[in-house]
């Protein structure tokens, strides 16, 4: 039951997106520019980062929502769980694998993040801008699993619900849709 009144047809974070409009447009604008914007990371690949995060963190909605995501954007269902399972043997590059060890240490701590992390993801190709954005990345989902947990939102009735925000997430981004969320009232 969450802390605070929130629209029961709004789930997790969109519920409390939609409760405090102000906070949340910088939130989105920002989640908007690090998961959808211009990067040599795919959309994809930062999707992995956000359900590494989430999953480390024990938040079952956000987990849930960008596994989604991530397997409908990468065309499969095995990546992201095998990335949840165990980063070091996931069928991802050498370069994805460092990246992904920096985001769980990251959710960890700030200060976890050592420099023969940094050493492995350099060597392995990463560039500095793909460092910075995993790190920001990981952080920020820090802050969603908190905001989620924290304020005891809900988990749809329906886990369908997580197959229809994957596809707003890859088809709208991080955006809050025009018309608002009425029609998940159905």
């Amino acid at each position: 039951m969450p802390h605070i009144p929130l629209e029961s047809h709004l789930p997790g974070i969109t519920g409390l997106l939609e409760y405090s409009k102000a906070t949340a447009q910088p939130i989105r604008d920002l989640t908007q520019f690090l998961l959808r914007g211009p990067s040599s990371l795919t959309e994809a690949e930062r999707e992995l980062i956000a359900t590494v995060v989430s999953h480390g963190n024990e938040c079952t909605f956000c987990t849930t929502a960008h596994t989604a995501a991530a397997d409908l954007l990468a065309g499969e269902a095995i990546t992201a769980q095998k990335v949840k399972e165990n980063i070091e043997t996931a069928p991802v590059s050498e370069k994805m694998k460092a990246l992904l060890h920096i985001a769980a240490l990251t959710r960890q701590s700030g200060k976890s993040v050592s420099e023969e992390a940094i050493a492995r993801a350099k060597s392995a190709g990463a560039t500095d801008v793909e460092i910075h954005d995993t790190v920001l990345i990981a952080a920020l989902f820090c802050l969603y699993n908190r905001y989620v947990d924290g304020m005891g939102t809900a988990l749809p009735a329906d886990p369908a619900y997580y197959g229809v925000l994957a596809e707003r997430l890859v088809n709208h981004g991080y955006t809050r849709l025009p018309q608002g969320y009425e029609h998940l009232k159905k």
